[in-house]
């Protein structure tokens, strides 16, 4: 007999769509497969709806805040019952931008230079802090938002009025910006699943680039590299997996520039949908969409 899974999707993070979305396509695939699910909100009825439906497993399709940086992981592991990806500590760690740079260069693994700015640096100190430590033009981005929500490239002109938008987050991460090639890799478990290469219309891979069918970003699979140099930036993806205590399936995104790969962060809960790119390189893989969602629910097994 299948398992039954509750699927965890929606939430209250600015990645609410994206989530909502995943967990249909997951919950489709799973239904016409024979599989008992059901999706549930992670809010007050979470409680009575897993003590009604008795789920062999949670599939954690949140995505963003409260639902990948540990807090749902963390309520989750009350009722005893197996969820899919990473853990509590592993969760929290990746989804700090600013914690998991500092485990990053820990581990000897290369990173945009950064410091964290908390709206109390006057201009004139900024501007000389920046042109001393980085140089313009910076990324500005919110130090816990996934999926490139509210994440800049600034110059002088523009830094101030887009600190101004996002003055509501208190501290944000400004780093160096690299140029080159978006490239993505996909870990399963400790295995080097493989990897992708972007090449969006924007300016770089933003939300629009990941979520807007119109912003035709185009998707290069199998990645021009090198076979060393395509082994180089997957066994970092792994490291870096391994670093942060990851569990099941990550997402290292990576800028490649003047022939060195650029770690920019780690996503512990990438995304399920049509236009997600772990199912797209599993696919190139032989891993049907299916068998990926199987994998990912036995793996989730492992915590138990």
């Amino acid at each position: 007999m299948k398992k039954k899974v509750l699927i965890l999707s929606g939430g209250i993070s600015k990645e609410r769509l994206i989530s909502l979305d995943t967990g249909l396509q997951v919950a489709k695939e799973l239904k016409k497969n024979g599989y008992r699910t059901k999706i549930s909100e992670p809010d007050k009825n979470l409680k009575k709806n897993i003590k009604i439906f008795k789920p062999d497993v949670i599939f954690n399709a949140l995505h963003g805040q409260f639902g990948e940086d540990g807090y749902i992981q963390s309520i989750l592991e009350r009722f005893k019952v197996p969820y899919t990806h990473s853990g509590v500590i592993a969760s929290a760690i990746a989804m700090d931008k600013e914690v998991s740079k500092k485990i990053f260069i820990k581990h000897k693994i290369n990173t945009p230079k950064f410091f964290v700015y908390h709206y109390d640096i006057d201009k004139f100190n900024l501007i000389k802090k920046i042109n001393k430590e980085l140089s313009f033009p910076v990324v500005v981005k919110p130090l816990n938002e996934g999926s490139s929500v509210n994440v800049n490239i600034c110059n002088k002109k523009n830094l101030f009025k887009i600190l101004n938008l996002l003055k509501n987050y208190k501290r944000v991460m400004i780093e160096e910006f690299i140029a080159g090639r978006e490239i993505q890799v996909a870990i399963m478990g400790n295995k080097k699943l493989g990897a992708i290469e972007l090449k969006p219309k924007r300016k770089f891979y933003d939300y629009e680039a990941k979520y807007n069918r119109n912003a035709k970003t185009e998707h290069i699979i199998p990645v021009e590299l090198n076979k060393s140099k395509l082994d180089e930036i997957m066994s970092i993806a792994l490291k870096a997996h391994k670093a942060i205590g990851c569990m099941g399936i990550t997402r290292s995104d990576f800028k490649f520039h003047k022939n060195k790969f650029y770690l920019l962060e780690i996503n512990t809960q990438p995304g399920m949908t049509k236009l997600s790119l772990v199912p797209e390189i599993a696919a190139y893989k032989g891993i049907s969409f299916l068998k990926l969602i199987q994998w990912i629910l036995k793996d989730a097994s492992k915590k138990k």
